[in-house]
Formats: C-alpha cells, sequence, structure tokens
C-alpha cells in the first residue's frame, strides 16, 4: 500500500516538474518571439541607416544631453548607448537602435539608403565645407542656403547638382575642393538650409571682396555680409 502511495506520488512529482519545463521553456521561447517582434524594426533599420541619418541621430542626442561623444556618422556602442538612454527617458524599449517609434521621438525621418534627399544633403554638405569651411557656422548655412535660392530661381538649373556643377559657378568645384569629405558641421548646415534657414536674405550669389575679381558682381544688390562673404541679389 505504501509503495502505491510512493510510485503515485513520484508520477505527480515527475509530471509537475514536465508541466514546469515545458511552461518554462514556452515563456522563454514566447518572450524572445516578442522581443523580436518588438524590436525587429529597429534592428532592420539599425542596419539600413545612412550615415547621414546616424549624424543627424548623434547631432540630435548630443544636443539635447543624451549623447556626449563626437559626432561621427560610425554607430558604434557610445551610440548604442546614448540611444538606450534616450529610448529609457520616452518610455521607449530600450533596444539601442533607432526604429519608425524612436524616429518619430527623435522628430527624424527615415528613408532608404541612396534615396535622392541622401544624396541632395551629401552633395549640399560637399560644396558648403569646400566653400565655406573657414567661415563661422551661419556663414556655412548661409552658403547652402544660396545654392537653394539658385535651384529655386528660373534663371539657375532646378537641382542641387545642377547648381553646384554649372561651369564656373563655384571656385571649389573648379579646383577640386568639392571632393573632400564633409565633417558634422557641413552637414548640419546642409540640413539647416534644406530646414529653411536663410540668413542671406534671398540671395543667390556671394563672393569675397578681397579676392572678387569680376566688376559685373559688384553692380548685386547687397543683402548681408556674413564673415568673408557677401551676399547679394
Amino acid at each position: 500500500m505504501r509503495r502505491k502511495k510512493y510510485v503515485q506520488l513520484s508520477l505527480v512529482i515527475a509530471l509537475i516538474c514536465i508541466l514546469g519545463i515545458s511552461s518554462m521553456i514556452f515563456i522563454y521561447k514566447q518572450a524572445n518571439v516578442n522581443a523580436m517582434q518588438s524590436s525587429n524594426n529597429d534592428a532592420v533599420y539599425a542596419a539600413a541607416l545612412t550615415t547621414d541619418e546616424v549624424i543627424t541621430v548623434q547631432t540630435k542626442l548630443k544636443r539635447w544631453g543624451y549623447f556626449d561623444g563626437p559626432i561621427t556618422g560610425y554607430y558604434g556602442p557610445l551610440t548604442t548607448e546614448a540611444v538606450k538612454y534616450f529610448q529609457r527617458v520616452n518610455g521607449i524599449e530600450q533596444t539601442g537602435t533607432v526604429g519608425p517609434i524612436t524616429a518619430r521621438a527623435l522628430g527624424m525621418t527615415l528613408s532608404s539608403s541612396g534615396t535622392t534627399a541622401s544624396s541632395d544633403l551629401y552633395l549640399l554638405a560637399k560644396c558648403i565645407y569646400a566653400e565655406a569651411r573657414g567661415e563661422s557656422y551661419v556663414g556655412q548655412v548661409a552658403v547652402g542656403a544660396v545654392i537653394l535660392n539658385r535651384v529655386k530661381s528660373p534663371s539657375f538649373p532646378n537641382t542641387i547638382s545642377g547648381v553646384i556643377y554649372q561651369p564656373w559657378a563655384f571656385t571649389a568645384v573648379h579646383d577640386g575642393q568639392i571632393n573632400l569629405e564633409p565633417n558634422a558641421t557641413a552637414y548640419q548646415a546642409a540640413r539647416d538650409a534644406l530646414n529653411g534657414w536663410d540668413p542671406t536674405y534671398g540671395s543667390i550669389y556671394y563672393y569675397n571682396p578681397a579676392t572678387a575679381t569680376s566688376a559685373w558682381i559688384w553692380s548685386r544688390e547687397v543683402t548681408v555680409v556674413i564673415g568673408r562673404h557677401t551676399f547679394a541679389r
């Protein structure tokens, strides 16, 4: 009788153990599934972020005090930790990657690699860096604004690349400095110009009075002087 009860008790214990282990496995798998589902977009987008987008993320986080590293365009451990910090403060799952939810919280829109918008930003930053890297930040934005004002003007090509590569339009294109890689400041100046900041008040020309040789440029209406550049319509 005792042996029978012992066998029954052993079976019950074994059954409880089996059920317990099965439940734990199910919970573990489900947790992994949920984690993958909730962070899948972030992981995919993090892998596909362009250099421009990483710079945007780093710049925004640095401005808001979440990131104290250099603006490099490289999504490394420092950026990952800064994103986690931002996500924690804003009640977002701490994946350390920037997907649609985190991007919206950052106030940015993610795009696919190689988009026209990304190419325009890069080219505009290159021209700003080549033409005005020695100028103040406002002076760099101003150069970008002139390029965009030309795009809008019927007197110039209607694309950023067309304006920049118009023959003899920019010294930096003629002498090859356009091929230099832009820094983070030039990228941010390009973004600000693309977002509508125009310190030149609609100018479509700028020149350095100390080096300008064309008599014609002096006939243009001056709108503002920023650093070494005079801006004109």
